[in-house]
C-alpha cells in the first residue's frame, strides 16, 4: 500500500515538475497574440509566471514590432483581486476576481490554474482565419483551448472555448463562460434588450458603474423573451449610429445565458459571456470535449450603422441559411380563421393569396390531432396526424389544391411540445420535461419534451420527415415554440444515471442534433423559427432557419420600433413581418411597415373594399420590384423613432444605384403639419445623381414629391429630401434611382 502511494505521488510530482520546466521555458521570452481584423485589433500576452492575459483592445498598430511594449503603457497590478484582465480566468486559486470557468475535479478538488501551452493560427479561406490557445492546468490533466475565428473583412470575430481532461473520472464543470474580454477604454455603455411577450426587443441604454450588471434567462425554450443576448457596448460616450467605437454582440445559444458587466476598481470592463450556470453544472466525461456556444460580435470605429452592416454582411454570407437567397411572400390564415377552419375555408384561401400576387399559403396551428383533436390551445399538441373531420382528405389534397391556383403551400408544427391531452402524454409521460413528485405546471396548456432523450429526438425529427415523405411538394415550415421549462426533470437521465444539471444544456443540445438532421435530408426548404413572437433569435439557430418571428405584436407603429431594435443584429431578409388588422392605421401603412423585411399577410382579403384590395395588389408587385434591395443591400438608420416623431431607415444597393427609403410618421399626439426639416440620406455615391420617386401610392392620391427633379448623392446625403409625412401622409416610401 505504502509502496503504491509512493509511486502515485512520485508520478504526480513528475508530472507537476516537468509542467513546471516547460513553463519556466516558455516565460523566458514573453508570448504576444494577435487577434486582428482590418479596424481593430485584440492583443493577448503571457507574463512571468506564463498565465494568459488581454493587454490590448482597440485600432489596428501598425508596426507588429510594438505589441510586445503595449502592457509597458498600464500599471494595473492590484494583487488583492487576482487578474483582472486575465484571458479565461480561473476559479478556486490565487484569483478572486469573477470567473470565467469554475470546476471541481474528479477527486474533488475545486482549484484551477490555467497556463500558456501553445497557439496555432490557421487561416480558413481568404477573409477568415483561426486561432486556438491552448491552456493547461500545471497539476490535473485539465486543458482548456481558447478559440477566436476572425472574419477580417467584415470587422466579425466568433469566439469560443473547448474543456477537455483525461481525470480518471467525471469533472464537474460548475461554470464555463464562452469568452471573459477585457477593456480599458475611459467609461463604457451597455444597451442591453429587455421585453415581455407582445413588447419584445426593448432597448435600455444604461451607463456602466462599479460591480457587475448581469444580464440573463433561466426559462430553458424561447430563451431570449424577457432578455436577449443581444447588446451593444459603446466606449466613451453613448452609442451613435455613425460615430464612435462599438462592439455589437451576441452569445449564439438557444438556452439559458448569462452576461456579465463587471466595472473593476480600475474603471475597466470585464466582460463574461457564456451559458448560464443556473441549475447546470455539467458532468464532463473523461477525454469528451465540452465546446462553449459561441460569442458574436462585430467591431466598429464608426458607430453601430457599420457594426450592424458588417454583421448583416456577415450574417448573409457566413451563417443564416440561404442568407444570399430569395424567401416566399405569404398568406397566412392564422387571423382569418384561428382554429376555426376545414378543408372548404382553407382551399377558398388560395384564391385570395393567388388574387393578391403572394407566393405561398401558410396553414397554421389547429390542423391535427383525432382523440384530442386541436380545437383550441389545449389540446392535440403531440398527435400530428390530420384532424379527419377539419381534413377529411389530408394536407396532401390541399397542396394539390393550392398548387391548382398556382401558389405554394406551407405547415405550421410545434414539435418540442406537448398538451397534457394528447395521446402522446398518454402514451410517454416519460418523454416529458416533469417532477414526478409536484403538480404539473403548464404554459399555455402545454409542456416540454425532453430532447435530451434520444427516442425523443426521433420523434421530433420524425415529425418533419414524415410531413415530408407524405407530402415532397410541402415548401415551408412554420416551427413555434411557446412553452418555457418548468419543474426540470429528465426521466431520461435520471435512468441514465446521468445528474439532473446536465438537463437545460443536453436540451439544447438535442435539439440541435435534430434540426441536423432535418436540414441533412432538406437542406432548402425555407423554415421560419417562431417563439410565440421573438423568444428565439440567434446566431446558433439561424444556422437552420431561413427567417424567424420577432413578435406577435403586429401593431404597425409598435412593429416600426421592434424592426428598428432587431435591426441592429439582423438582416432583413431574416425578419417575418405580416400585415393584419391589429392596430387603426390603413392598410397602405400596414404594408409599407411589413416592407421592410420578408412580406407576409395574415388578413382576410376576401373583406378588402376594392380599393384596398387594388393597393395591396400593387404594393406586392412593388414589393417585388425593390425586395432584393431590403434583403441584400446596405441598411443606414436615417431618423430614430425612440427620438423623433418620424422613423426613416434606408436601404442601398451594392452597386450604389438604386436605393428605398421609408418614412413613417410615430407620433400623433399633436398636429403635424408636415415634417419640419429634411431626412439626409446615406450610402449613396456622392458624384452620381439621382432621382427620388414615390412609390406605394394609395389609389387616387398624388404625391408631394417631383419624381422629375434631379439630385446629387451629395447633395442628398448632405441637405437631404423632404418626405412631407404629415397626419395624412403617415407613410411615405421613395425609391432612389441612378440617373444615367
Amino acid at each position: 500500500m505504502k509502496e503504491k502511494l509512493n509511486s502515485n505521488f512520485n508520478k504526480k510530482y513528475m508530472f507537476t515538475l516537468c509542467f513546471v520546466l516547460s513553463v519556466i521555458n516558455l516565460s523566458a521570452q514573453k508570448v504576444t497574440i494577435p487577434i486582428a481584423t482590418d479596424s481593430n485589433l485584440i492583443l493577448l500576452q503571457t507574463d512571468a509566471s506564463n498565465t494568459l492575459k488581454t493587454i490590448y483592445f482597440g485600432k489596428p498598430l501598425e508596426n507588429e514590432s510594438e505589441y510586445p511594449g503595449v502592457l509597458d503603457a498600464y500599471n494595473f497590478n492590484d494583487s488583492n483581486a487576482g487578474v483582472y484582465n486575465g484571458a479565461y480566468t480561473p476559479a478556486g486559486t490565487w484569483n478572486l476576481s469573477e470567473p470565467a470557468i469554475q470546476v471541481k475535479h474528479a477527486d474533488g478538488n475545486p482549484s484551477l490554474e490555467l497556463k500558456y501551452i501553445s497557439h496555432k493560427k490557421e487561416r480558413v479561406d481568404n477573409n477568415a482565419t483561426l486561432t486556438r490557445i491552448l491552456l493547461k492546468d500545471p497539476v490535473y490533466p485539465f486543458e482548456v483551448t481558447l478559440c477566436y475565428k476572425v472574419w477580417a473583412k467584415e470587422n466579425i470575430i466568433e469566439q469560443w472555448t473547448e474543456i477537455k481532461h483525461s481525470e480518471k473520472k467525471a469533472v464537474l464543470l460548475q461554470k464555463f463562460a464562452s469568452a471573459n474580454l477585457y477593456f480599458t477604454n475611459k467609461d463604457f455603455y451597455l444597451t442591453s434588450f429587455q421585453g415581455e411577450y407582445l413588447k419584445e426587443m426593448q432597448p435600455v441604454e444604461s451607463k456602466l458603474l462599479q460591480g457587475i450588471r448581469t444580464i440573463d434567462s433561466k426559462m430553458g425554450t424561447r430563451a431570449m423573451l424577457l432578455q436577449t443576448p443581444n447588446f451593444i457596448l459603446s466606449f466613451g460616450k453613448p452609442a451613435s449610429e455613425n460615430q464612435g467605437t462599438v462592439m455589437m454582440g451576441q452569445l449564439a445559444w438557444s438556452g439559458n445565458f448569462k452576461m456579465d458587466y463587471e466595472i473593476d476598481s480600475y474603471k475597466n470592463l470585464r466582460l463574461i459571456a457564456g451559458i448560464n450556470p443556473f441549475a447546470s453544472e455539467y458532468s464532463l466525461q473523461p477525454n469528451e470535449v465540452f465546446k462553449t456556444p459561441a460569442l458574436l460580435y462585430a467591431l466598429s470605429n464608426n458607430g453601430t450603422g457599420e457594426a450592424s452592416r458588417n454583421l448583416h454582411d456577415w450574417a448573409r454570407k457566413y451563417r443564416l441559411l440561404d442568407g444570399q437567397g430569395e424567401r416566399l411572400t405569404l398568406l397566412n390564415n392564422w387571423e382569418a380563421t384561428y382554429f376555426d377552419f376545414d378543408e372548404d375555408k382553407i382551399s377558398a384561401l388560395f384564391k385570395d393569396a393567388k388574387d393578391l400576387g403572394v407566393d405561398m399559403f401558410l396553414l397554421d396551428d389547429g390542423w391535427f390531432g383525432n382523440k384530442h383533436p386541436r380545437n383550441n390551445d389545449d389540446a392535440g399538441l403531440g398527435d400530428w396526424q390530420e384532424n379527419v373531420k377539419k381534413l377529411p382528405h389530408g394536407l396532401g389534397h390541399l397542396v394539390k389544391e393550392a398548387k391548382k391556383e398556382g401558389v405554394k403551400f406551407g405547415i405550421w408544427i410545434e414539435p418540442e411540445m406537448v398538451n397534457p391531452r394528447s395521446e402522446l402524454y398518454e402514451k410517454h409521460q416519460d418523454w416529458v420535461i416533469r417532477q414526478p413528485q409536484r403538480p404539473e405546471v403548464y404554459y399555455r396548456n402545454q409542456m416540454v419534451l425532453d430532447l435530451s432523450n434520444p427516442e425523443v429526438q426521433d420523434f421530433v425529427f420524425g415529425i418533419v420527415d414524415n410531413l415530408f415523405v407524405k407530402n415532397p411538394e410541402l415548401a415551408f415550415i412554420k416551427w413555434d415554440c411557446n412553452a418555457v421549462i418548468y419543474n426540470a426533470y429528465s426521466a431520461y437521465l435520471n435512468k441514465k444515471g446521468i445528474p439532473q444539471s446536465n438537463l437545460y444544456i443536453d436540451y439544447v443540445k438535442g435539439l440541435y442534433k435534430v434540426l441536423e438532421r432535418i436540414r441533412a435530408k432538406y437542406p432548402k426548404v425555407p423554415m421560419m423559427l417562431c417563439s410565440g413572437g421573438g423568444g428565439r433569435a440567434d446566431y446558433e439557430f439561424l444556422k437552420y432557419f431561413t427567417e424567424f418571428w420577432p413578435s406577435d405584436d403586429t401593431e404597425p407603429v409598435e412593429r416600426i420600433f421592434l424592426q428598428w431594435d432587431y435591426s441592429y443584429f439582423f438582416p432583413a431578409i431574416a425578419t417575418d413581418n405580416h400585415v393584419t388588422d391589429w392596430g387603426k392605421q390603413p392598410i397602405k401603412f400596414r404594408i409599407d411597415v411589413a416592407s421592410m423585411g420578408k412580406l407576409g399577410f395574415d388578413i382576410v382579403a376576401s373583406h378588402l373594399n376594392e380599393k384596398d384590395k387594388t393597393f395591396c395588389k400593387e404594393a406586392i408587385a412593388n414589393y417585388n420590384s425593390f425586395k432584393d434591395i431590403v434583403w441584400h443591400g446596405d441598411l443606414y438608420r436615417l431618423v430614430n423613432p425612440h427620438e423623433n416623431d418620424i422613423s426613416a431607415v434606408m436601404y442601398v444597393n451594392p452597386e450604389k444605384s438604386k436605393s428605398v427609403v421609408f418614412n413613417y410618421l410615430v407620433n400623433n399626439r399633436y398636429k403635424l403639419t408636415a415634417t419640419q426639416r429634411p431626412v439626409v440620406l446615406d450610402g449613396l455615391n456622392p458624384k452620381k445623381k439621382y432621382t427620388v420617386k414615390e412609390i406605394n401610392l394609395y389609389p387616387g392620391t398624388t404625391s408631394t414629391i417631383a419624381s422629375d427633379k434631379v439630385y446629387t448623392g451629395d447633395f442628398l446625403m448632405k441637405v437631404g429630401i423632404n418626405p412631407n409625412v404629415t397626419l395624412q401622409r403617415t407613410s411615405v416610401i421613395l425609391e432612389i434611382n441612378e440617373v444615367k
